[in-house]
């Protein structure tokens, strides 16, 4: 993974990116930037989804799940309706977040999870036909 150039790991960045939040999401995130926000998109686009996502050692479900556990735990909740969408993308079906809900109120907290279930509840039922 180390051997790729910086223009070799945005490009696996932005497709695993895409496969994970969605075409809309990067398109508007990359519609946003700005000159004060460029190198921090570069960043995250190489760093975040080029190195880490694109590892081999966890599949994406699994990365999911870890991803929802930490933003739960550290009151992250701007980030946690995009990672429950990415999560289904990724292959996790609701009775499983739920229980991945149930399982942070244990470790981090009645209150976190409770705010996770409320964003949960709204995001579901947006995303409903």
């Amino acid at each position: 993974m180390t051997d790729l150039t910086d223009d070799e790991r945005r490009a696996q960045g932005y497709a695993v990116r895409r496969e994970v939040l969605s075409d809309d999401h990067v398109d508007r995130a990359i519609a946003a930037t700005t000159d004060l926000t460029a190198d921090f998109q570069d960043f995250i686009t190489r760093v975040a989804w080029g190195d880490v996502w694109s590892r081999p050692g966890l599949d994406r479900r699994s990365r999911s799940i870890a991803v929802l556990s930490s933003l739960i735990a550290h009151g992250h909740q701007e980030e946690l309706a995009m990672h429950l969408r990415a999560a289904v993308r990724n292959g996790l079906t609701i009775d499983e977040i739920r229980e991945v809900i149930l399982q942070s109120a244990v470790y981090s907290g009645v209150p976190a999870a409770n705010t996770a279930f409320r964003i949960a509840t709204e995001v579901f039922a947006e995303d409903r036909p």
